[in-house]
């Protein structure tokens, strides 16, 4: 038997990629980008180990404040999503096993023959230990689900079921691949996934995640004049409809949604959704937005056996993710 694990389960790394002169974070500030991914690696390198994949080991050193728990790793890639290309961590018969989907740019938008190469990279390289690493020659992107670890998956239609993904799966064989790869018992299709901005269609780590095994934290807009506001309060009915294994509702946790963040005349998609659960700490999304102390208090009591951690990362957004995207949690 399979099992997708649950992202609050013990990791062994986190696995991150250093933008650099040869991505194309150089059009939104280099510099002021890598800042970012900096911080975010030495919050969660506090505790725990993080993979960073880098052009070059000796001049990303130079820029790290602490590079405590942080393992340099030289590595060609194309972007810095790591989310999307890292390896998700099942459990088999009671052993790690890492997955290796192929990943194409978010239905062909952006070139991954580089990304695609990382998961065998580090394999080859001794880095995700004695598990076995599994090629699957399906496109499937982590960040286009979420599971609550006991074989429920949540996603959008408007992604894992598009045409520029595997030819267009329809929604049964969709799910007896998330049966078979991932051990899915149960798959929640989220059909209200407008984010504008986004270049993924509609990622469900940008609206919607298991905070537990019977709690989803949602983002919920209040402003009936933004562009957002009926997908999302369709996207909260849709919500209130799912239930657990023994019939009971979901906890609904509301987060805020930030006022308009514009950049060059486009919306960027700012989302609180899109945090991350690491071993000890939350590491959660800021936009300098007066929302984030209302999200930080949310997380809080969302997380009180964690540190809470907020990031700011509105220079992440300009190029279409958040702080989630950015790393992929690693068991082995």
């Amino acid at each position: 038997m399979r099992r997708l694990k649950a992202e609050w389960e013990r990791q062994n790394a986190v696995l991150m990629a250093l933008p650099n002169k040869n991505t194309d974070w150089v059009n939104v500030g280099l510099e002021q980008s890598a800042g970012v991914f900096r911080k975010i690696a030495q919050a969660i390198g506090y505790s725990q180990m993080v993979y960073m994949l880098v052009d070059d080991t000796n001049e990303a050193k130079k820029h790290f404040c602490s590079t405590n728990n942080i393992i340099f790793i030289e590595a060609k890639f194309n972007d810095t999503w790591t989310r999307d290309y890292g390896a998700l961590s099942i459990e088999e018969d009671g052993a790690n096993k890492l997955l290796d989907f192929r990943f194409n740019g978010w239905g062909g938008k952006f070139e991954a023959s580089l990304d695609n190469s990382v998961n065998q990279q580090l394999k080859n390289r001794g880095f995700y230990g004695r598990a076995e690493l599994e090629s699957i020659d399906i496109e499937l992107e982590g960040g286009a689900m979420d599971t609550d670890g006991q074989g429920t998956i949540l996603t959008t239609k408007s992604c894992l079921l598009n045409p520029n993904r595997n030819a267009g799966l329809s929604q049964v064989e969709a799910e007896d691949i998330l049966s078979q790869k991932l051990g899915a018992k149960r798959v929640f299709w989220v059909e209200n996934s407008f984010l504008e901005g986004d270049d993924t269609d509609g990622h469900i780590d940008m609206l919607a995640r298991f905070v537990n095994a019977d709690t989803i934290a949602y983002l919920k807009c209040e402003d009936s004049s933004d562009i957002h506001y009926k997908s999302l309060q369709e996207l909260e009915k849709e919500l209130k409809s799912f239930r657990q294994a023994d019939g009971k509702p979901y906890n609904l946790v509301p987060l805020p949604f930030t006022e308009p963040k514009i950049k060059d005349n486009n919306r960027l998609p700012a989302s609180y959704a899109n945090f991350l659960i690491s071993n000890k700490a939350l590491l959660f999304p800021t936009y300098q937005s007066p929302k984030d102390k209302e999200a930080h208090e949310i997380f809080k009591k969302l997380f009180p056996d964690r540190e809470v951690i907020p990031v700011p990362c509105l220079k992440l957004i300009e190029q279409g993710g958040s702080l989630h995207c950015s790393t992929m949690q690693i068991s082995f």
